[in-house]
């Protein structure tokens, strides 16, 4: 009599190693679609980062701070949400930004470009600069020399750059704000001489700290500048640098960031 070998039934294991391998991967793209939602909510409602790649705003802000902006500050817009979409005009839950904030907002002359500045002159506001300095309402604002401040020149070349303290008048019921800025070309440069900005209601006139280097609210939209921005193009504001590297350098090259992050900077608050 022969006896024929056992033979072992693998098409249970089969099916379960299916079956496993179809639950592993449904799982795995289930996280991964929780996460890209999670991301989308705080990054529409709560914090989105941003990296700094002009000028502009030194020596408060340098080229390669990477810093988060709180969405819910200032209420939210049609452009709090990606792409700036359609679905409501105006803020809801609106706060109105301060005089000294440091503010991203949609360019107004093409509603999409994200621009990074120091909010100036608050609705009604008559704003002018004379010589360098800057007049709000026709007061002069406090400046007090600093030590000058390092920083590249018009032909790429480290300079020592003129700097001051510069003191803004509170909003209402809010305290003066002291900061810096620097003057490339001293008191003579192109936008140190305007005329009288008044600003408009419902928007704001906005500057940066490196005041001979920024385009901002003293062009313009017409003449490719800024002008006044609406309240409405408010994205959020500038909270904490949590990340900074060097001019120049990739902040993903991981390998050089002993020699190129800028450590002292990490978690500084944006003031």
């Amino acid at each position: 009599m022969t006896t024929e070998p056992a033979r072992l039934n693998t098409d249970g294991l089969d099916k379960s190693k299916k079956h496993a391998e179809e639950g592993g991967l449904g799982e795995t793209i289930k996280v991964i679609l929780q996460a890209l939602a999670i991301a989308l909510v705080v990054r529409t409602f709560f914090f989105q980062p941003f990296n700094i790649p002009t000028g502009s705003l030194i020596p408060t802000l340098l080229v390669g701070d990477y810093l988060f902006v709180s969405k819910y500050t200032y209420g939210y817009s049609r452009h709090s949400f990606p792409f700036s979409p359609n679905l409501f005009s105006g803020r809801v839950l609106a706060s109105e930004p301060k005089r000294g904030d440091i503010a991203v907002f949609k360019l107004p002359r093409d509603n999409s470009t994200d621009y990074i500045k120091r909010v100036i002159g608050l609705p009604g506001d008559k704003v002018q600069l004379i010589k360098g300095r800057l007049y709000i309402n026709g007061q002069a604002t406090e400046r007090e020399r600093a030590p000058d401040f390092l920083t590249k020149g018009a032909f790429g070349r480290d300079v020592a750059t003129p700097a001051y303290f510069e003191t803004l008048p509170g909003s209402p019921g809010q305290p003066p704000v002291r900061h810096m800025i620097i003057e490339r070309e001293g008191d003579s440069g192109f936008l140190d001489n305007t005329d009288v900005f008044e600003v408009p209601p419902g928007n704001y006139f906005m500057m940066g700290d490196n005041r001979d280097n920024s385009t901002d609210s003293r062009v313009p939209a017409s003449e490719g500048g800024v002008g006044p921005v609406p309240f409405e193009n408010f994205v959020g504001r500038a909270e904490i640098i949590f990340f900074s590297v060097q001019e120049d350098e990739a902040a993903w090259q991981f390998w050089k960031w002993p020699w190129t992050v800028r450590w002292s900077r990490l978690f500084q608050p944006v003031r």
